[in-house]
């Protein structure tokens, strides 16, 4: 494959260049086995698995105006719209023989190119405040630069030795002795592992519920010993606090029982008064 010599001269806005080279580099329709196929074999058979087709020989539109600038040795800020657009259409156009579907994204770039081409043809419009024109071309060139620069970070990240590609990690496997050999354990350790089972120690507390058996007739027989002789008890002397609830409950049950059987009188003067309790009167016969 040979490589069209493109000599070098000065590029207006809006001249075109009668020299430049019509058709770009051949791209290769199909990979045989890791190389390059140019043309396709006419009298050779080809497995059907043997042959690779690959359009992708620019990664897009901006990577295709980018190689064909550089190529030429374009000014990236004064480009030829003319010419470049013609060697563009001529890529686009062979490969969408192939695959339309791949030449749709270049398709929409050459409508840009065209749209730039036509712009610059026609008068400037001229600006309310006075300034400058802006150029046509502007938000290419823009666009063309900042992928540039990322074309090129991600070269030199590329670059970079990467575990798996460039360089693998050395392993050394040394057997060790079968002999144990324990940890040291220092006086401080032991002390915190001693204080930490005391403090679990405190968090576990047993509680013994014994079965104290009362009787409500013998706490009956208690109350009527209070009563006797005394012609009124307030309420809450019957009662011993430092006995336990339970002792108060069946004393309790015991003083309801005595009621209910008439032996006691529970009397009150008026509400919210103090509550006695007193024997009661047997009737005469």
């Amino acid at each position: 494959m040979t490589t069209p010599t493109v000599p070098h001269w000065p590029a207006g806005p809006n001249a075109d260049l009668p020299h430049m080279p019509s058709v770009i580099d051949h791209v290769a329709v199909a990979r045989l086995y890791g190389e390059p196929l140019f043309a396709m074999p006419q009298d050779l058979y080809i497995p059907p698995d043997a042959l690779q087709i690959f359009l992708e020989a620019f990664e897009g539109p901006l990577d295709l105006l980018l190689y064909l600038i550089r190529k030429q040795n374009f000014n990236i800020l004064d480009i030829p719209m003319a010419g470049l657009t013609r060697q563009y259409l001529s890529y686009v156009e062979e490969i969408r023989k192939t695959n339309l579907e791949l030449a749709a994204e270049y398709l929409l770039m050459a409508a840009m190119l065209i749209e730039i081409k036509s712009r610059m043809l026609l008068p400037p419009k001229k600006v309310d405040n006075g300034g400058e024109v802006e150029d046509p071309r502007a938000e290419l060139v823009r666009r063309l630069l900042e992928y540039e620069q990322l074309k090129l970070a991600a070269a030199r990240l590329n670059a970079v030795p990467q575990h798996g590609r460039d360089f693998l990690r050395a392993q050394v496997y040394i057997e060790q002795s079968l002999q144990p050999r324990f940890p040291h354990v220092d006086v401080p350790d032991l002390q915190a592992a001693w204080a930490d089972i005391l403090r679990r120690a405190k968090l576990v507390q047993h509680h013994k519920i014994s079965r104290q058996e009362l009787s409500v007739r013998e706490h009956m027989s208690i109350v009527l010993k209070k009563l006797q002789g005394q012609r009124f008890v307030e309420f809450e002397h019957l009662f011993d606090p430092s006995q336990g609830v339970p002792v108060l409950l069946v004393t309790f049950i015991a003083l309801l029982e005595l009621a209910k059987e008439m032996l006691v009188d529970i009397t009150q003067a008026e509400a919210y008064a103090p509550i006695y309790v007193r024997l009661a009167y047997a009737p005469a016969h």
